[in-house]
């Protein structure tokens, strides 16, 4: 195979939805039809039972939910799968923003009951930003569940996409008894009972087939024909170039905790999502297909294996081959690197990997070296857009219990920050570290992480700070603004000056004493 058909053949995408959507049951379903597992998983399992593949942190498996986006991968329908499961939580919204922007479209998960939620918005904001091409699947049919076209009116009127119909529910809840496609005209038959859940398929002549009143009650056929009339008068029919300018999104119905629908959406999704896509460096637009390899971090996770402290970056391959033992150059420190044993990732598991290419994620050993957005090149200096530090918005302050574990917590807040589980600031009035978050959650995540990863007993107290700013502009001015504001100033992790303003009031007064200083907001590795 040539380089260029294997980089072709790649389909690297994230799964994203509000929590409670069923994210992580049809990433399990996918991992089981791509043959990656034995059984597919459950999110709370029970004793006998197996816990999903996805979620492996213990506290993802005690809470049931993702507070970590996992790399799974595996081969299915000739193509090379690259998934990535991100945390559907608000609370994690950081580690789900940095996930996007190394995959090349996303399938967004919907509750058929509940439509558009909150942080499906949220989400979708990050997805059109990026112009990032969107497959819609209405979850949940075998429960009770808002009609096709209002699920689908709220996704162009709220998310600001139109669909696509490619499939349309027949029935719902109790009664829910199939879909069709309008992809190659056929019924899906559902048998809640069948080993695979699949159920069934029939082909037929269209909507109006007069085989479908022998097969369905004749009360949700009606209610299916009518909605199907509906749609396709209201709808444009699926158009790839659309879809691929984010401008349309096909629609799919199912049930993934039933299996149903699951084998249908992936097959189709596959067929239709882009190959790795062109990324943008400060210098130039780099092509997948291009000969030369190049690629960047967009996360760092620490202690993938507790028992040997290890932190592994992951890299999206942005162009070309990569070989296991090439030396690569780490642009930002100018340094080169061998990598010597880049690895494959199944959510903590992993394999060495020999050769990998654009669109494919991989692991490597970090020693300290890598930060997130950091670039790596065969050789021409390139620098791809950085991955921004969102301003937090919540704080605490972190405290030992036991003084002899000091080695151990200094280490454990580095590295969950430099993993970007949380944002570190060091007072420069003050011994005290200060963390800063984007939601609630995550302080009980990070007490949980420093405890069971490192043997870090602590407490969290909240502080009283209202929001954090990276000071920028005039030299003198910073230096001014340093001796009056000393207890209120702090650096991060890479020693930039953070302003950890108490109140509203505060922040307003310091702008208009201070204009040739700038209060950021938004920080760019």
């Amino acid at each position: 195979m040539t380089l260029e058909e294997e980089i072709l053949r790649r389909r690297t995408f994230a799964i994203v939805s509000h929590p409670d959507a069923g994210k992580t049951t049809i990433t399990e379903k996918f991992l089981w039809y791509g043959g990656a597992i034995r059984e597919a998983g459950h999110v709370r399992a029970k004793s006998g039972k197996k816990f999903t593949t996805s979620d492996w942190m213990k506290i993802e498996q005690q809470r049931g939910i993702s507070v970590s986006s996992s790399v799974l991968s595996f081969p299915y329908g000739g193509c090379q799968i690259n998934l990535v499961d991100t945390p559907g939580h608000q609370d994690f919204s950081e580690d789900t923003y940095r996930a996007l922007t190394a995959v090349d479209s996303a399938l967004v998960l919907m509750d058929s009951a509940k439509g558009v939620e909150t942080q499906t918005l949220k989400l979708m904001e990050v997805c059109r930003l990026r112009k990032t091409p969107i497959t819609v699947f209405m979850n949940k049919m075998d429960r009770d569940a808002l009609t096709p076209i209002e699920l689908m009116d709220q996704v162009e009127h709220v998310l600001g996409v139109k669909c696509a119909p490619r499939t349309l529910p027949i029935g719902n809840g109790k009664a829910f008894q199939g879909v069709y496609s309008f992809i190659d005209d056929s019924v899906h038959l559902f048998q809640p009972d069948s080993d695979t859940g699949e159920g069934e398929i029939r082909k037929v002549t269209g909507i109006d087939d007069p085989k479908l009143d022998e097969w369905f009650d004749a009360k949700y056929l009606a209610e299916f024909r009518e909605q199907a009339e509906l749609a396709m008068g209201a709808m444009d029919p699926f158009d790839r170039e659309k879809y691929l300018r984010g401008e349309q999104a096909p629609v799919f119905f199912g049930s993934g905790i039933a299996n149903f629908g699951v084998k249908h959406l992936l097959d189709n999704f596959v067929d239709v999502a882009p190959s790795p896509m062109p990324r943008e460096a400060k210098e130039r637009t780099v092509q997948a297909v291009e000969p030369r390899f190049t690629g960047f971090v967009f996360k760092i996770q620490a202690n993938t294996d507790p028992k040997h402290r290890d932190r592994i970056a992951f890299v999206r391959i942005c162009s070309g081959k990569f070989l296991r033992g090439e030396r690569v150059t780490h642009v930002r420190t100018g340094r080169q690197v061998r990598l010597a044993a880049p690895t494959a990732m199944m959510a903590n598991d992993r394999a060495v990997l020999e050769e990998a290419y654009a669109g494919d994620i991989i692991g490597i050993h970090d020693p300290g070296l890598y930060n997130i957005s950091d670039t790596l090149s065969e050789s021409e200096a390139l620098a791809f857009q950085g991955i921004p530090d969102f301003a937090p918005e919540h704080f605490s302050k972190v405290y030992l219990e036991d003084p002899l574990r000091s080695k151990q917590l200094q280490q454990g807040l580095r590295q969950l920050s430099e993993e970007g589980a949380t944002q570190l600031f060091y007072p420069i009035n003050g011994p005290i570290p200060v963390l800063g978050v984007v939601g609630v959650l995550q302080f009980e995540v990070l007490k949980f992480r420093l405890e069971e990863e490192y043997g870090a007993r602590c407490r969290f107290e909240g502080a009283s700070i209202y929001q954090a700013r990276w000071l920028a502009g005039d030299e003198r001015e910073i230096a001014a603004f340093r001796g009056e504001h000393s207890f209120d100033l702090a650096t991060d992790k890479k020693g930039n000056l953070v302003y950890l303003c108490p109140n509203e009031f505060r922040l307003q007064t310091v702008e208009k004493n201070y204009p040739g200083l700038r209060f950021e907001k938004f920080h760019t590795e």
